[in-house]
C-alpha cells in the first residue's frame, strides 16, 4: 500500500483532551478521529489495527468451540424488562422509542438477547452445553467519557454466553474461557493481571477481571507480595486481624467468652460527639475500640428477607418479582475500617446501596446521625462485618442524641442477623491465602468472566428437559473483552516520546519503507522490495510521499510500525547495494544486502508472530 493512497492524517499537536499516551498517539497517529464526546470514528490505519485485535480474539473463541452469532444491536425493550433490569440499570441505558411508541434498548450488554434466542430454540439436555459469541457495537450513555477509546460512549466488545445443564459444565467453560483470554493478552502483546471481582450489575457469582497496569485505572488492585492472590478492591478480602497484643481484637470465639466477664453495658454522655475521630478523643482510646453503624438503603434486591427480625420484609417491588424494591439496614463494621457497598451490595444481593438519607436515620434509630448501635436496635435487619464478631468491651452509639454505650460485648448485647464480609481492604493488610503484605496498584479492565448462574435463564423463563424428561433450568455464563480497550492498553503499555510501538501481531503494517526520494533507480529498488515482501505475506506500506526525509522518519516512528527499511542512492550505489534496516524499539540501524533484505525481514516479521502467537 502506497501512503499517498491511503489516508493517515497525523499530526504534530496534540489535541487538548487527549490525557494519556493512547488517546494522544492514536489521534497523532492518524488512527482515530472525534465525531461527538465519547464517539470516535476509527479510520484506515485504526482499523487494521482494531481487525488485527478483533481476529486474534475470533480464533481464540473458535479454538474452544465457541460459535459466533450476529445479535442486533437494538433490541426490544421487553427483554429488559422480563430480566428486571429496565428499572434498576439506570440512566446509562439508552431507551428509545420507535415510531408506534415500542420500547427498544440500544444494546450496553447482551445477556438478555442471548437469553432469549437461546430460549426460544432450546428444549432438550442434548443440545447443552452451548455457547455463542458475538463482537458487536454496544453502547452506554456515561456521564463523563473520557481518555479517548478507553471510557467512551459507543464501543465494541465480544460477548459471549454459555448455558450448561449444570455447575460442572459450567466451570468447564468457565476455566477454558480464562485460559483463552491468557491467550488472547499474550497475542496482543499485553502484560494482564487475572484479579478476583465482583460481578457488578450482570449478577451470579464467580468472576474474574483481566486487567492492565495504568497511572489513571479506574481500579484498584490489591495484589499480595508473597504469592499470587489479586484482587479488585470491589472484591478484594484479607486475613483477620483479631490476634495479637494490648488494643488487638479477639477471635470470634474468644470475644463471646469474654462477654460473660465483660462489665455491664454503660450508658456516658458525649455531648456534641458523633464522629469516630471525635470519640477517639473524648475517650482518649484507639478507633479499634467502636462499632461503627451505618443506616443504609438497598435497592432492587433479592435477598429473602422471611427470617429477619420483627417481619421486616421491606417495600415490595413494583412487579411482584419476589425480593425488595427497597429496604433499610443497620451494618456494622469495626471503627478504623471502612464499608465497601460493592461488597454490601452483593451481600443484599441488591442493584445498589446508600447511605440512607437523615430523616430515615431519625425515623429508624430515634436519633440524629452519628448515634446509631446495635444494643437495642429493632425493626431493622443488622448487618456486621466479620470484625465487629471478634470485638468485645466495646463502644457503640446510644439510639439517643450526645449518648453512647460502652461495655458493649457482641453475643451478649446485640446479635446480627447476618455476618458476611463487607470491608474494604486497603494496602497494608494481610493477604487471606499466605498472610503476606497486601499493596495497591490502579488498573483498567479488558475482560471479565461470570458465573452468572440462573440469574437472567430463571427470570426470563428459559427452560430444557434433562434425562429424566423433567423440565430443568439452564446455568448460565458470561464472558466479555472491550476491543476498544484492548488496542488503547496496548498502546498504553509500547509506546515512547516519538510514538506507537506495535506488537507485532496488532500492528497496522508490519514493515514502512521510505525511499528518500520515489523516483529514479531508488523507486525502482523500492517497488521491487514491496513486490518480493507481500510475495511473501509481510504487510507493507510504502511512503511515497515527496516529502522531507525528517517528516517522513518522524510519521513513521510515530505510527510505530516495527521494522522501518530506507532506500537511497547512496547505499544503493555501495557494491553490493544495501538497504538501511531498524526496528522501531532499537536506537540504530545496520545494513542489510538489497537481494536479501526481503528474506530477511520476513523472517524477522514471522520470528516475532511465532513468538508472540506461540
Amino acid at each position: 500500500m502506497k501512503l499517498s493512497q491511503t489516508f493517515i492524517p497525523t499530526l504534530r499537536e496534540v489535541p487538548g483532551d487527549a490525557l494519556i499516551a493512547s488517546h494522544r498517539l492514536m489521534f497523532r497517529s492518524g488512527m482515530l478521529r472525534k465525531l461527538s464526546n465519547g464517539l470516535f470514528a476509527y479510520l484506515p490505519l485504526g482499523l487494521r489495527s482494531f481487525r488485527k485485535v478483533e481476529r486474534i480474539i475470533r480464533e481464540e473463541m473458535n479454538a474452544i468451540g465457541s460459535l459466533e452469532i450476529k445479535p442486533t444491536v437494538v433490541v426490544p425493550g421487553d427483554l429488559w424488562k422480563e430480566s428486571g433490569r429496565w428499572e434498576t440499570m439506570g440512566e446509562a441505558l439508552l431507551r428509545v422509542k420507535n415510531r408506534l411508541g415500542t420500547d427498544f434498548v440500544v444494546s450496553p450488554t447482551a445477556e438478555e438477547a442471548f437469553t432469549a434466542l437461546v430460549r426460544d430454540e432450546l428444549s432438550s439436555y442434548r443440545q447443552l452445553p452451548l455457547t455463542l459469541y458475538q463482537i458487536n457495537t454496544k453502547y452506554r450513555d456515561e456521564i463523563r467519557p473520557r481518555y479517548g477509546v478507553m471510557r467512551g460512549r459507543e464501543f465494541v466488545m465480544k460477548d459471549a454466553y454459555s448455558f450448561h445443564t449444570g455447575e460442572d459444565s459450567l466451570d468447564e467453560t468457565y476455566q477454558a474461557m480464562g485460559r483463552a483470554y491468557r491467550r488472547i493478552f499474550k497475542r496482543c502483546g499485553l502484560t494482564v493481571i487475572p484479579v478476583r471481582a465482583d460481578s457488578g450489575a450482570m449478577g451470579g457469582s464467580g468472576s474474574e477481571e483481566f486487567m492492565v497496569e495504568s497511572g489513571i485505572g479506574d481500579n484498584t488492585l490489591l495484589l499480595c507480595r508473597a504469592c499470587d492472590y489479586a484482587a479488585n478492591v470491589e472484591k478484594a478480602a484479607c486475613k483477620p486481624d483479631w490476634a495479637g497484643g494490648e488494643g488487638e481484637t479477639l477471635s470470634p470465639e474468644a470475644a463471646r467468652a469474654a462477654a460473660a466477664s465483660t462489665a455491664a453495658v454503660e450508658k456516658i454522655d458525649t455531648p456534641e460527639v458523633k464522629t469516630i475521630e471525635e470519640l477517639c478523643g473524648f475517650l482518649k482510646t484507639g478507633a479499634k475500640r467502636f462499632i461503627k453503624t451505618l443506616i443504609y438503603r438497598a435497592v432492587n434486591g433479592e435477598l429473602d428477607l422471611s427470617s429477619a427480625p420483627g417481619n421486616y420484609r421491606g417495600e415490595k417491588r413494583p412487579s411482584g418479582e419476589p425480593g425488595y424494591g427497597a429496604a433499610f439496614f443497620a451494618v456494622l463494621i469495626r471503627g478504623d475500617l471502612e464499608v465497601n457497598e460493592i461488597k454490601l451490595a452483593a451481600a443484599l444481593k441488591a442493584s445498589e446501596v446508600a447511605l440512607a438519607a437523615d430523616s430515615d436515620v431519625v425515623r429508624l434509630t430515634g436519633a440524629p446521625v452519628g448515634f446509631a448501635g446495635p444494643v437495642g436496635l429493632e425493626g431493622i435487619p443488622v448487618i456486621a462485618d466479620p470484625s465487629v464478631t471478634a470485638l468485645n468491651d466495646v463502644v457503640t452509639g446510644a439510639l439517643a442524641k450526645d449518648l453512647h454505650y460502652t461495655h458493649v460485648a457482641y453475643g451478649r448485647d446485640f446479635v446480627p442477623w447476618l455476618v458476611t464480609d463487607i470491608r474494604t481492604v486497603k494496602a497494608g493488610d494481610r493477604c487471606p491465602l499466605c498472610g503476606g503484605e497486601l499493596y495497591e496498584k490502579k488498573g483498567n479492565e479488558l475482560g471479565h468472566i461470570f458465573k452468572l448462574g440462573y440469574k437472567y435463564t430463571r427470570s426470563m423463563g428459559v427452560s430444557y428437559l434433562d434425562e429424566a424428561g423433567k423440565t430443568r433450568i439452564p446455568a448460565m455464563g458470561c464472558y466479555g473483552i472491550g476491543l476498544d480497550r484492548t488496542l488503547a492498553s496496548v498502546i498504553e503499555e509500547h509506546h515512547d516520546e516519538a510514538g506507537i510501538i506495535w506488537p507485532m501481531t496488532v500492528a497496522p503494517y508490519q514493515v514502512i519503507l521510505i525511499p528518500i526520494k520515489y523516483e529514479g533507480a531508488v523507486k525502482i529498488a523500492a517497488d521491487g522490495l514491496v513486490s518480493a515482501l507481500e510475495d511473501r505475506g509481510v504487510e507493507v506500506l510504502l511512503d511515497d510521499r515527496n516529502e522531507r526525509p525528517g517528516v517522513k522518519f518522524n510519521d513513521a516512528d510515530l505510527m510505530g510500525i516495527p521494522y522501518r527499511v530506507v532506500l537511497g542512492d547512496k547505499n544503493l550505489n555501495l557494491s553490493p547495494p544495501m538497504a538501511e534496516v531498524k526496528h522501531r524499539r532499537d536506537k540504530e540501524n545496520r545494513l542489510v544486502e538489497l537481494t536479501r533484505a526481503a528474506e530477511e525481514l520476513t523472517g524477522l516479521v514471522y520470528g516475532e508472530l511465532g513468538e508472540l502467537n506461540r
